[in-house]
C-alpha cells in the first residue's frame, strides 16, 4: 500500500469513527481536515526523505567521480615511469568505481522518479485538501445558518404556545371582567327598584300593595287639588280681562261723543 493510499485509508477510517459517534458536523469537519493536513505533512516528510537519500547518492557518485579522475592521473603517471604494472592496477580501480558509478546513477534515477511521482501526489492531495476545506467552510455555515433557523424556530414554536396560553388566559379575564361588569349593573338596578329594600323589609305582598295604593291616593289627591288651583287662576284671569274689556268700550264711545260734539259747534 502506497503513502498516498495508506494516508487515504487512515482518514477515511478515522472519519467514519468519527462520524459514528454522531458529534457535532463542525467539529467533524475540523478534525477531518486537521487530519488531511498531518497527512500531507507525512507525504511531505516521505518527499524529504527520499530527497535525503538521493543527496546522499549523488554525493557518493561525485566521490567516485573524483576517485575515477584520480585513478585516471595515476594510470597516466605510471606509464611515464614506465610501470604498466601499476598503471594497469591504476585502470582497474578505475574501472570499477566507474560500474559503481553506473550502479548509482541508476538507483538515483529511480530515486529522482518516485520524487516525481510523490511530489504530483502531494500536489493532487493538496490541491483536494484546498477543496475541501473551501467545501468545510460552506457546510460549517450552512449548517450554523440552519442550526440557527432551527432555534429560532423552536424559539417560536415556544412562543407560539406561550402566546396561546396568554391568548386563553386574556379571554378568561375578559369573560370575568364582563361577568363582574353585569353583576354591578343588575345590582345598581335592583338597588334602582328597592328590591333590596323589599328583601329586607318585614312587610309582606299585602302591605306592600296597601301601601302603594295610599301613595298612589295622595298622588291623585293632590293632582286633584292641583288642577283646582289651576282652574280658579283661569276664572280670575278671565273676569279681569271681561272688564277691562268694558271699562275699555266707555272710553272708546266718550271719546267718539265728544268729537261729534266739537263738529256740531263747527257748522
Amino acid at each position: 500500500m502506497g503513502i498516498l493510499s495508506r494516508a487515504s485509508y487512515i482518514v477515511r477510517s478515522k472519519l467514519n469513527s468519527v462520524l459514528n459517534r454522531a458529534e457535532d458536523p463542525n467539529e467533524t469537519l475540523d478534525y477531518s481536515y486537521e487530519q488531511m493536513r498531518d497527512q500531507l505533512q507525512e507525504v511531505k516528510q516521505g518527499i524529504a526523505d527520499l530527497t535525503t537519500q538521493k543527496k546522499r547518492l549523488e554525493i557518493q557518485k561525485r566521490r567516485l567521480e573524483e576517485n575515477v579522475e584520480k585513478h585516471n592521473e595515476q594510470a597516466r603517471e605510471a606509464v611515464r615511469q614506465d610501470r604498466d604494472d601499476l598503471a594497469r592496477e591504476a585502470l582497474e580501480k578505475k574501472k570499477s568505481k566507474m560500474n559503481e558509478i553506473e550502479d548509482l546513477e541508476a538507483q538515483i534515477a529511480d530515486l529522482q522518479q518516485s520524487q516525481d511521482r510523490l511530489v504530483e501526489k502531494k500536489d493532487e492531495l493538496q490541491s483536494q485538501i484546498e477543496e475541501f476545506r473551501t467545501r468545510k467552510e460552506t457546510l460549517k455555515a450552512r449548517h450554523d445558518a440552519a442550526e440557527a433557523e432551527t432555534r429560532v424556530s423552536e424559539a417560536m414554536t415556544g412562543a407560539g404556545d406561550e402566546m396561546a396560553d396568554v391568548t386563553r388566559a386574556i379571554e378568561r379575564s375578559e369573560e370575568r371582567t364582563e361577568e363582574m361588569e353585569a353583576r354591578a349593573e343588575a345590582m345598581d338596578e335592583l338597588e334602582e327598584t328597592g328590591a333590596f329594600e323589599n328583601a329586607l323589609s318585614d312587610e309582606d305582598r299585602i302591605d306592600r300593595e296597601l301601601e302603594q295604593g295610599r301613595t298612589d291616593d295622595e298622588v291623585e289627591s293632590e293632582l286633584a287639588t292641583l288642577k283646582s288651583e289651576l282652574d280658579e287662576g283661569v276664572e280670575a284671569n278671565g273676569a279681569d280681562e271681561a272688564e277691562e274689556s268694558t271699562t275699555a268700550d266707555a272710553e272708546t264711545d266718550a271719546d267718539i261723543e265728544s268729537e261729534l260734539e266739537e263738529l256740531r259747534d263747527e257748522e
